[in-house]
């Protein structure tokens, strides 16, 4: 048992702390963790529990538009008709939230195959403007049919996930860390059991050549609308049965161009990059609220400032800053080092 303990500890030594980005990442999740205990402050609470919900939707954007290059403007579709699939159930089937969510997810997945047909034929911006209006049709549906959907008043008295907050909290974490694990495996082009994330990089730099080399790339961009469309489901599940109310507001395209924000701002491409942008920019909205007629310009300069000065995003600057690979056996190391710790070969030329 000690054997095994001290094994561990090494590979977590090796794996996380010798590498910047992931103990940056770690300690995070830790400090995450722990803010129940730090406050108990049921507003602050309110805000991550936002952050986390907004991190799965922001890494769901990401997926689909940063990994796959199918660039969608009407995001918000998969969240809203996941948030009115999971308020219906619950209300009208009496299903608890840990049913309601995943079904709604699944819901959204449907969406995000009927999204994804258009995008068959259409690229850039033409598709972009197609999801664009796919929020717009939601939103008119909503309204056309008010006795189901609740009309402008939108579906309310939705069961809460836990009358605790804390627990709540807890909940929306755990969710979120595990669904940027998977999605964050699924985009790794350097995975060896998941190919996924290779074929989207190809379809997104030359989908052409992609299918000259022997990929269906059908398949595999409809693949794409369908997983993020279920990440980005649950995202709006858990919303709905959060603050009790699934509304038109879920459609807004204004709510749908909030993913590229913080995606952009952290790093397109990355999946850790837009939830690092989610925790940012979120809370900072939330705390500039003292000043309300100051927030928006507040928020544009800061956005402003990063896309100047860091067009790639935040955290690709700052693991620029801070890590090197390897040129020959390709490990990250912490870019203080001169040679690898893996295979001791210099990390940079003698020129540098």
């Amino acid at each position: 048992m000690q054997a095994y303990a001290w094994r561990l500890y090494k590979s977590f030594q090796g794996e996380i702390l010798a590498v910047p980005g992931r103990a940056i990442a770690f300690f995070f999740l830790l400090f995450l963790f722990f803010i129940p205990l730090i406050t108990g402050n049921p507003y602050v609470l309110r805000i991550f529990i936002f952050a986390n919900i907004f991190a799965i939707f922001a890494a769901s954007w990401d997926l689909l538009s940063g990994f796959a290059g199918q660039m969608n403007f009407g995001h918000a579709a998969f969240f809203g008709v996941a948030a009115y699939a999971a308020a219906l159930l619950n209300l009208n089937l009496g299903l608890p939230p840990e049913a309601t969510i995943p079904i709604g997810a699944l819901v959204a997945v449907l969406a995000g195959l009927i999204v994804g047909i258009p995008a068959l034929r259409l690229r850039g911006h033409y598709l972009a403007l197609v999801t664009l209006a796919f929020p717009i049709i939601l939103t008119g549906i909503v309204f056309a049919f008010p006795d189901f959907t609740g009309g402008e008043l939108g579906i309310y008295g939705i069961a809460p996930l836990s009358d605790s907050r804390v627990c709540v909290y807890y909940i929306s974490l755990v969710v979120m860390i595990a669904s940027a694990l998977i999605m964050w495996k699924l985009t790794d082009a350097k995975s060896t059991f998941v190919r996924t994330g290779l074929i989207f990089h190809a379809i997104r730099e030359d989908e052409i050549t992609a299918r000259a080399s022997g990929i269906n790339t059908t398949k595999y961009k409809l693949l794409a609308f369908s997983i993020s469309g279920f990440f980005a489901g649950v995202a709006g599940g858990l919303s709905a049965h959060f603050i009790g109310i699934a509304g038109p507001s879920n459609f807004a395209l204004l709510f749908s161009f909030q993913p590229i924000i913080w995606t952009i701002f952290g790093g397109i491409a990355t999946i850790y990059g837009p939830i690092t942008g989610v925790y940012i920019l979120f809370p900072l909205m939330e705390s500039l609220r003292i000043v309300p007629e100051l927030r928006m310009l507040i928020f544009a300069l800061v956005v402003i400032f990063v896309l100047l000065f860091m067009p790639e995003g935040l955290t690709a600057r700052l693991r620029d800053k801070i890590e090197i690979e390897c040129p020959r056996c390709k490990l990250t190391n912490i870019a203080t080092r001169r040679y690898c710790r893996a295979c001791n070969a210099p990390l940079r030329s003698e020129g540098r």
